[in-house]
């Protein structure tokens, strides 16, 4: 989204300091100018905000300037704030902060330049000073419990590390999905049913998780690798999976013996398509191979800060699960093992209770267009700064150093979605299949009260009941139930019908 275009306008924090250092960079979601004159405006469109502001909050013209505003109006950005720290000269910094030594925004961009540019400023440490938090707790979802940096007097609560660090912002649709507590939620739907019923449930959601997350990347797996996945998903709560020899053993379990892989990928990979014999159309570029260690060690990393620091379980499944997707770190089965820890970490956070599992890939396939819209809002700025090119063979090679935009992705969308799918799950799938099993027994047990079937004959009848508007077709009750009188199937469908399955 451009600048609203007017001659009285100059950019200020962020934009000011990209425009000034020529950065290409990917859209920070909130972009700000100064008017000469005129009053104060906001604006925002498909997620990004431009907002003008009076003349009066002009910051003057130092890097370091526009640096404080950045961080008073435009939030954290640790990508732009990396590259703006390896464009700018430090020892401007230097006196900007010498200028302001106690100011809580000259600290915080101490503290972020030594743990981004990995330099240490000379200045010397502070005295005793009242600690800021470096990322504010108001705005996004940060560690509650973060590392004292005496030098700065900075909490350091970022949910990562220099290598690798998502943020995620808490905008008022995520304050309040964030105060939906999903593990009461399903107490209460569950404990109204007796627990042979809700082994069946979950007997089946297990397999309906798997199918669909197979389902979401058109793969039809065979009986063996989806047995193996539901049992990796029936031990999501006693293993953590986020560690590289159990995501290299998850990798091995769930694609074809003949693509399973002994590490990281060590190959250029891309999700794209084909649409001529010559030609691809790209749709995701993940990192360089060589880049994919120090990557991969960040997200590990900040997965145990993330669960040590009490961030929110729901924050911290996202950003990992939606991280690990764009790293992409093997040539096959990223979508599948993405999904997969969603529930790894849901369920060692205490989110699903024991034995239990949202099948949010099954909500993921009715609504292929949020997923899509999930996934896309950080694929489709990337294709924008990456500089890339396919030969006509497929093999697609990266020009520059894009790690920054991998290292420090803003993940707000993607966790809005997690939430949204998360809600859907449980009122929709768990909450639809405790209700049709009920409702598959009470039916089970009006027909046998008036012929006592075997197990297997009762259950077969009231499903080709139900398959058919509660009624028996005549070729199946030719082929299974001949032995029937007209008058008991009669009664044995009206009895499938009062029980409600055809509502």
């Amino acid at each position: 989204m451009a600048m609203i275009s007017s001659a009285n306008l100059r950019p200020a924090g962020y934009a000011a300091l990209v425009e000034r250092f020529g950065l290409k960079t990917m859209p920070h979601w909130h972009r700000s100018a100064v008017a000469s004159q005129g009053g104060r405006s906001r604006e925002t469109l498909e997620g990004l905000t431009q907002e003008v502001y009076l003349p009066s909050y002009w910051p003057g013209d130092s890097v370091g300037e526009h640096l404080e505003f950045a961080l008073k109006y435009d939030g954290v950005n640790l990508a732009l704030l990396r590259l703006i720290f390896e464009a700018m000269k430090p020892a401007d910094l230097v006196a900007y902060i010498k200028h302001k030594p106690t100011g809580k925004y000259a600290r915080r961009l101490w503290f972020f330049y030594e743990l981004l540019a990995g330099r240490r400023l000379p200045l010397e440490d502070l005295g005793h000073l009242k600690y800021v938090e470096a990322i504010p707790s108001t705005d996004y979802f940060v560690l509650s419990q973060g590392r004292h940096s005496r030098r700065h007097c900075v909490i350091d609560n970022l949910p990562g590390s220099a290598d690798f660090c998502p943020l995620v912002r808490r905008t008022p649709a995520l304050m309040n999905l964030a105060n939906i507590d999903f593990a009461d939620m399903v107490a209460h739907i569950v404990k109204r049913y007796p627990g042979q019923m809700l082994e069946k449930a979950m007997y089946y959601l297990f397999t309906k998780e798997t199918r669909s997350s197979f389902a979401i990347e058109r793969v039809e797996p065979d009986r063996k690798r989806l047995l193996r996945f539901v049992k990796c998903l029936q031990l999501a709560s006693r293993q953590d999976f986020v560690e590289h020899e159990r995501l290299v053993e998850l990798q091995n379990l769930i694609v074809e013996e003949r693509f399973a892989e002994k590490g990281y990928r060590v190959v250029q990979n891309y999700v794209g398509e084909t649409i001529s014999p010559t030609q691809e159309r790209i749709h995701f570029v993940p990192p360089a191979p060589q880049l994919l260690t120090g990557l991969m060690n960040g997200l590990v990393t900040a997965h145990l800060r993330m669960e040590k620091g009490g961030l929110h379980p729901v924050v911290h499944a996202a950003s990992i699960s939606f991280a690990f997707v764009f790293l992409h770190p093997f040539r096959d089965g990223n979508g599948r093992i993405h999904r997969f820890l969603v529930h790894n970490i849901l369920a060692r956070r205490g989110v699903t209770p024991e034995g239990l599992i949202f099948p949010v890939s099954a909500i993921m396939v009715k609504r292929p267009k949020d997923y899509d819209a999930a996934l896309g809002a950080f694929s489709r700025p990337l294709l924008e700064v990456l500089d890339y090119e396919a030969d006509d063979r497929g093999q697609l090679s990266v020009k520059g150093d894009p790690a920054v935009w991998y290292s420090f992705p803003d993940l707000t969308v993607q966790t809005e979605a997690l939430f949204r799918f998360l809600d859907a799950t449980i009122k929709e799938d768990l909450l639809d299949e405790l209700q049709f099993l009920e409702t598959f027994e009470r039916a089970r047990s009006s027909v046998r009260e008036i012929v006592d079937l075997p197990d297997r004959d009762l259950d077969l009848f009231v499903r080709l009941c139900l398959q058919n508007q509660g009624r028996l077709s005549a070729s199946k009750r030719a082929s299974h139930f001949k032995v029937l009188t007209d008058e008991e199937v009669l009664m044995m469908e009206q009895a499938v019908q009062n029980a409600g399955l055809d509502e």
